[in-house]
């Protein structure tokens, strides 16, 4: 497998510099710089405090993001999920996906809208080439040796059905009939198996070759003309038209506006037509100048005049970002994660997620390169892409350089977005009941997938194992888990 040279040459620098990590010597030194450099538990923002509410909302937040109704065919219902919002779902409650066509670098895959389903049912053994370094015909590994439907059900159309408004049904090449939505053939994930669950798939935008991801379909947000609704890492995050954000101030009052002249040189009130009307979670106030304002759940909304650009969290820190006192606003964001992780100030100038010592937390990103583009960063999927990247396929080297973030015995989530998962030390996979005990970690799992620490992260803030893998770790690697990029958009990106 081809790896991205200057990631490569990066690794192996810093896995020299921390000792020369090699076999069993690995887990001896990790664990000294592990005493050494994080002997002192970092608080940074932990993510129980109040502070914690800047990006996530409590387990008992009755806030979600309302939805047009719109006309359904029978089964299909409509699922207010953690960080996707309201998403369709089939009769057990099973989201739904589509895969809208996309192309890479030497092809195209997905489903072109108004055609039918290119998720066949042919086992495929081999990889298509449409993504270098990988070479059509490529073997796959045996537990990718899978055919597209049997990953990704198609919904299926009883013989009787009929269209309905954006619901049409789509012939499949074997003669089933297949219910699309608004024009792309629908699918449900093998990984989903709980009511609101949406781990095949992200509303968050791919990054640039990151592979194709399928998108969760659900019903328009209920927001009025003017405004719109940004998946991000941790909710939805409401913006204008122009997708610059919007914010609320501690200074107002329910429906009432007090920000005076003075308050009015660094924010504009967000204008609502004068033929608007309130509904629903919204309503119209006057401002004190007189005009028109919109508020939302009865919070006047505002841009900030000195935001650098588009998706901006920068007004959400004045007067500074440990006492702010403006917020962004969101039609909902995701509960909490577990109190042991934290929030860390990073060099590259934002936030992200942290363990209770500070080390950065990373994610695996993989999409294997066949027709059907299954996903391969899943512990039930062959780890043999993973330990290429992290351990030149030596699992105790893996484990050494971007080590498991261990859960204790007991250890609990509020958010359905964290579980503890138990993972088999040499394989990578899910353990199993006939597998060794003592071989077994408990780990935290986000979205089903184990997060992971990097050896080469010497102090709190420090980020140097982003990007390792392929195509900086967007097709095939590691990413840390951004809450806020103010120079990028990777909290809006996969």
């Amino acid at each position: 497998m081809g790896v991205n040279n200057s990631s490569l040459t990066h690794r192996k620098a810093t896995a020299l510099s921390a000792g020369h990590i090699i076999g069993a010597a690995s887990v001896v030194i990790f664990g000294l710089f592990s005493a050494q450099t994080f002997s002192q538990s970092q608080t940074g923002w932990q993510t129980d405090s109040q502070l914690g509410s800047k990006y996530w909302q409590s387990a008992d937040s009755s806030a979600q993001e309302a939805f047009i109704e719109e006309l359904t065919p029978p089964g299909i219902q409509v699922v207010v999920t953690a960080l996707e919002g309201p998403v369709y779902a089939d009769e057990q409650g099973r989201t739904l996906y589509k895969w809208p066509l996309s192309a890479l670098r030497n092809g195209s895959t997905g489903d072109r809208k108004d055609g039918p389903s290119n998720c066949g049912d042919e086992v495929i053994e081999v990889s298509a080439g449409l993504m270098s370094p990988y070479p059509p015909n490529l073997l796959l590994p045996e537990e990718q040796r899978v055919s597209c439907s049997s990953v990704w059900l198609p919904l299926l159309a009883d013989a009787d059905a009929e269209e309905l408004d954006k619901w049409t049904v789509t012939e499949r090449a074997n003669g089933d009939r297949q219910w699309s939505y608004d024009g792309y053939p629908l699918y449900r994930s093998h990984l989903d198996e709980e009511l609101g669950d949406v781990f095949g798939g992200s509303k968050i935008r791919s990054r640039n070759d990151g592979g194709v991801v399928r998108v969760p379909v659900g019903p328009p947000s209920d927001v009025p003309a003017g405004f719109k609704v940004i998946p991000s890492t941790t909710g939805r995050l409401l913006v204008n038209k122009d997708e610059f954000s919007v914010y609320a101030w501690d200074g107002d009052e329910p429906n009432k506006s007090n920000c005076d002249l003075e308050c009015l040189k660094d924010w504009t009130p967000v204008p609502a037509p004068g033929i608007a009307m309130s509904r629903g979670e919204w309503t119209v106030v006057k401002q004190l100048s007189g005009f028109n304002q919109w508020a939302f759940r009865g919070q006047p909304l505002y841009t900030h005049n000195n935001d650098p650009g588009t998706r901006s969290f920068v007004g959400g820190d004045v007067p500074n970002w440990r006492a702010p006192r403006w917020h962004n606003v969101y039609t909902q964001r995701a509960v909490t994660p577990p109190s042991e992780f934290t929030v860390q100030d990073v060099e590259f100038g934002g936030q992200v997620l942290a363990d209770s010592q500070g080390r950065s937390i990373y994610l695996y990103n993989c999409r294997d390169d066949s027709m059907s583009q299954i996903a391969c960063d899943h512990p039930g999927s062959s780890q043999d892409y993973r330990l290429a990247i992290c351990g030149d396929g030596d699992p105790e080297l893996c484990r050494a350089t971007f080590p498991y973030v261990l859960a204790g015995a007991d250890a609990v989530s509020a958010s359905s977005l964290w579980s503890v998962i138990d993972i088999d030390e040499d394989s990578g996979n899910l353990a199993t009941a006939d597998g060794d005990p003592d071989k077994v970690l408990k780990v935290w799992a986000y979205r089903k997938r184990p997060v992971y620490t990097y050896i080469g992260d010497k102090e709190p803030g420090v980020t140097n194992g982003d990007g390792i893998g392929e195509f900086t770790g967007s097709r095939n690697g590691y990413k840390v888990f951004v809450l806020r990029d103010d120079f990028g958009e990777n909290a809006f990106r996969r």
